[in-house]
């Protein structure tokens, strides 16, 4: 993943694609803040899961940040987070629709156990280690509550 963002923003420089470049720059610096956290706190750089970690969180700010100024009537700066989510979603694995990712649910709902609301921990934590980077977390505990009443 890390080789694959570094030869992106080696082609963007090439290229002169000043956004992207930028967006790939931000990118490798979060990805590196994350492993001098890592270092300080004696654990290994960060791998593939906190990229993708990191990636997600990226493009959530940015989806924020894109609301929050269309609600302000300010378009041109929420074209312009748009256009950052677009360049770091292409690092990101495809995203399940409503139809897979309830499917995924339903089974993670059987692989667990899980007989009621309590048992939501556990189905969350199942999901997010077969599905990381795949599925959004925010919309998938609102179904799976829903499933476990």
């Amino acid at each position: 993943m890390r080789e694959t963002i570094t030869t992106a923003l080696k082609t963007a420089l090439k290229s002169g694609d000043r956004l992207r470049a930028s967006t790939l720059r931000m990118v490798n610096a979060a990805i590196q803040d994350r492993d001098i956290a890592n270092r300080g706190a004696g654990k290994e750089p960060a791998g593939e899961d906190e990229v993708l970690q990191i990636l997600t969180k990226m493009v959530k700010q940015r989806q924020e940040s894109a609301k929050a100024f269309e609600q302000g009537n300010r378009p041109e700066l929420a074209a312009a987070e748009n256009a950052e989510i677009a360049i770091i979603s292409e690092f990101l694995p495809r995203q399940m629709d409503e139809a897979e990712a309830k499917a995924a649910i339903a089974q993670a709902i059987r692989d667990t156990g899980a007989a009621g609301p309590r048992d939501m921990g556990k189905v969350m934590a199942e999901l997010k280690a077969k599905h990381a980077g795949s599925m959004d977390f925010g919309k998938a505990s609102g179904w799976v509550k829903d499933l476990l009443t």
